[in-house]
Parts: structure tokens; sequence; C-alpha cells
């Protein structure tokens, strides 16, 4: 007879991990994820599923003369053997590993009030209000000769975080996201609606449906207009695509070492200099209403910007541009004593907001002469980091706006842009809703929140045959 193995909570994996490892410490994260998802083309709803899955990592601390060397090893587990089976790897990695420069004390003795309490699951009954207005949506879309392709996504993962140190901690994060594209019947014109949520409470299939009609309306008119610089809007999902690259190439230790936007020249950072207009606040905030994240620092290795002995760092809101001077960037414990700033580790949430702005995308319209409205933003690349010069392609949506009105849609282009001169040069701005980036939203980073901006001469450097 064979026996199967017992699947164990994920607290018991972690106590089993901490337990097992032999090095002199041991840290040990394990992640419960379930996601439900829907998918549609053709005005037909034509997958949906939920899945489950479990990730431990475990990173092992072995101290010598020389310093502390760290491995880690992650991989799916939920038995006892299994986990036995990543401590192994992880100690003997640390074994054979070179002492890290980020060494530092391992956060102690902090427990979380919830820690006993079971992994908090979905499933498709997320769905149970979106769903049937989505098959509405797609009766309006027939009968209006257009054609409605879009995914739903929603999962959550409860994460428990547990140390030889005494961190027993947890934290659950549901994240939600919808993308819908709806074509006209002979493909010839294409827009795109998205968001995010927690909970797609408020998530409207109809309201999404309308707006793309709204959308392929405005296309029946079609302008072909060539490169160069525009008067144009930037829609909250278009800006979170750019303020994300922002954030990530906003790393301390880079910076200090000239190699970044955010460098002195010379030797250091800009932390103190005005970067942006006065008014332009960029922050991240754990607490944050509808983007709550993790309040504690996370990470399964080391890198520039996150260090796997800052695990359970407690995290609070952070000011990364406050009144337009660059106020923070991404530290550890490790560059912090490098560029002697405090401690600013990563949170998982970002915010953009403009002092005094308000109103939303229509109002810019109605204030723009001449000028274009873009949707989204997609294959966004670096070129250039010492001016943080990205490029990228318009997608799904380039609208022309004349005398405050939407009056056709135009090609589609290549942008050559940087966010922080964006930052410098936008001449208004709308106030701040929570957004979704369609680039880097779906897998990445999907809790944003941006208002519109409007640039008086954004670089479209060339046209794009995209549709």
């Amino acid at each position: 007879m064979t026996t199967q193995p017992t699947v164990m909570t994920p607290q018991s994996l972690v106590d089993h991990g901490v337990a097992a490892s032999v090095a002199d410490d041991c840290i040990v994260i394990v992640r419960d994820t379930t996601s439900a998802n829907l998918r549609w083309a053709n005005n037909t709803l034509t997958t949906n599923g939920v899945m489950h899955g479990v990730t431990v990592t475990v990173i092992s601390f072995i101290r010598s003369a020389e310093g502390t060397s760290t491995g880690s090893v992650t991989g799916s587990a939920s038995s006892q053997a299994q986990v036995q089976a990543l401590v192994e790897a992880a100690d003997a990695a640390a074994r054979a590993a070179s002492p890290a420069e980020d060494a530092n004390d391992l956060v102690r003795d902090r427990v979380s009030p919830d820690w006993d309490e079971t992994a908090v699951p979905t499933d498709i009954h997320v769905y149970d209000t979106f769903a049937p207005a989505l098959g509405e949506a797609f009766r309006r879309s027939s009968s209006g000769e257009r054609i409605l392709y879009g995914f739903v996504n929603h999962d959550v993962t409860t994460t428990y975080l547990g140390s030889t140190t005494g961190l027993r901690l947890r934290h659950v994060q549901p994240t939600g996201h919808y993308g819908c594209t709806g074509k006209t019947a002979d493909l010839s014109q294409s827009a795109w609606v998205g968001g995010a949520t927690r909970d797609f409470q408020g998530v409207d299939a109809l309201a999404m449906e309308a707006s793309l009609e709204r959308r392929l309306g405005w296309g029946q008119r079609r302008v072909d207009l060539p490169a160069g610089r525009y008067d144009t809007i930037l829609p909250p999902t278009a800006v979170a695509d750019l303020m994300i690259d922002a954030y990530w190439y906003a790393g301390a230790r880079v910076a200090h070492e000239g190699q970044s936007v955010y460098s002195k020249r010379g030797v250091g950072t800009r932390i103190g200099d005005l970067i942006a207009q006065p008014g332009v606040q960029l922050f991240s905030d754990p607490s944050y209403r509808g983007l709550e994240c993790a309040p504690f620092a996370l990470a399964a290795a080391s890198d520039n910007e996150s260090s796997v002995f800052d695990n359970g760092l407690p995290l609070e809101r952070t000011d990364w541009v406050r009144d337009g001077e660059l106020a923070s960037l991404i530290q550890t414990r490790h560059s912090a004593v490098m560029t002697k700033q405090p401690v600013t580790p990563m949170v998982d949430n970002l915010v953009l907001s403009v002092d005094g702005a308000s109103g939303g995308i229509d109002d810019l319209v109605a204030g723009t002469e001449r000028g274009l409205l873009l949707t989204c933003l997609w294959y966004i690349r670096a070129v250039d980091e010492q001016t943080l010069l990205l490029t990228g392609l318009t997608r799904d949506g380039v609208y022309l706006v004349e005398n405050g009105e939407i009056t056709g849609a135009v090609n589609n282009y290549r942008f050559n842009e940087s966010p922080i001169d964006l930052l410098r040069r936008f001449s208004h701005a709308s106030g701040t809703e929570l957004s979704f980036s369609r680039e880097w939203g779906d897998d990445y980073f999907s809790r944003t929140a941006t208002p519109a901006l409007r640039v008086p001469d954004f670089n479209m450097s060339s046209v794009s045959q995209a549709m």
C-alpha cells in the first residue's frame, strides 16, 4: 500500500522548513495562490478555469569569519518531504556561495495577529455579477456589428513569512484585472478598455462595452498624420505605463554609482533636487485605499533594489517625489549605508498626484484646441537609463482632438519620451484615479493610481503600422 504524503498547512510548511535547516539562520516564504479566469473571443465565452498552487522559498544563511553567505531555492511544495528537499538545496547553495555584500542582521520577533488563519481562496463566483452582464454585452456588440475579445483574472495570494529569528508574518493579497478589445466587423478598427480591481465589485461589463462602442464610433473618420511633436493627452492607463518605469529604475545603489536618471553628476544621487513641477507627488503607501499591499518587505533573492536580509522590515508611506523634489529612492539597508539616506524599501503600489488637479479626461479634451488622445502604450523599452529615455508604441486607439471634441481616429506611432521629462513638461493634469498599466499590469505591477496628463509636445518619433 502506498502512503500518500500529508498535505500540510502553510504555517506548518514554514515551521518545518525553519526547523529542518542546518544553516545558522533560515527564512521560509510560503505563497498559497488561487486564481479564477474567464476568456472570450468573437462575442463568445471561450474558456474559464480555477487554479491553485503553493510555492515555497527557502533562504539559508551561513556565517563564517569572512561574512555571511546565502542560498535561495524556490519550488512547488505541499508536503514535508518536498519542503525538506528545498531546505537541503538552499543549505547547500549557502555553503557554496561567497559572502553576501548586503549582509545584515535579520529582522527579529515580529508576529502578525492573524498568523494562524487559513489561506484565503478565490473561485469562479467572483464573476457572479460580471458574467451575466458580459453575456448581454456580447449581444449588444453583435447587434451593433462589433466584436469583443478579452480576459479577466482574479487571484488571491496568502503569503506566510517565517524565520529562525522569530518572524511570523502573514498577508492576503487580492489582485484582479480586466481587459477588453473591441473591433469593427471588418477588423479595420480596434479599441481597448481595461482596469484593475481587488474583487470585481463595480466592474460593469455593459459600461465596458459602451465605452468600446463610443471609441469605435470615434474611428469612423480616419485621419493620417505624420510623426512629430503633438499636444497629447495621456489617460491614466498610459501614465501608469510610464510611471512604473520611473519607479522601477529608481534604485538607490544604481543612482549612487552614476548609472541612472537619478544620479548626480560626479558621485551621488539627486535626492533633494527638483526633478518635476512643484505640486507633483509620487509615492507608495501599503494602506492606500484600493491599492492595499503587503506592509512588510518580501525578497526571495537579493539584487540592487532588494535584500533577503531585509525580509520582514515594516513598510509605510514613502514619498519618492514630494512637491516636485526627489525625496527618496529604493533603498535596502545595504544601499542606505552607501548613500547615507533612510531605508526605503520598494512598496508594491504607486500613486501619482498633482496638487489642485481635478476633473477627468473629458475636461482635458474640452480644453484642447488641436491634439491627440491616446489609449495605452505597449512594447516599452529603455533606450538610455541616464535620461530614462523610453521608446514604445501606441495601441488600440489614437484619436484626433479638434476644438475640444474628438473628431476621428489617427494612425499609431512609435514614441520616444522620458517619464521624468514629462513630469516637468506637462501643461494640465486631471484628478488621480485608480488605474491599470496595460503594458505592466497583467503580470508585474497592477496597483497604480494616476491622473491623465496633457503634454504640449509629446514626441511621436515615427508612424507605426500596428493597429
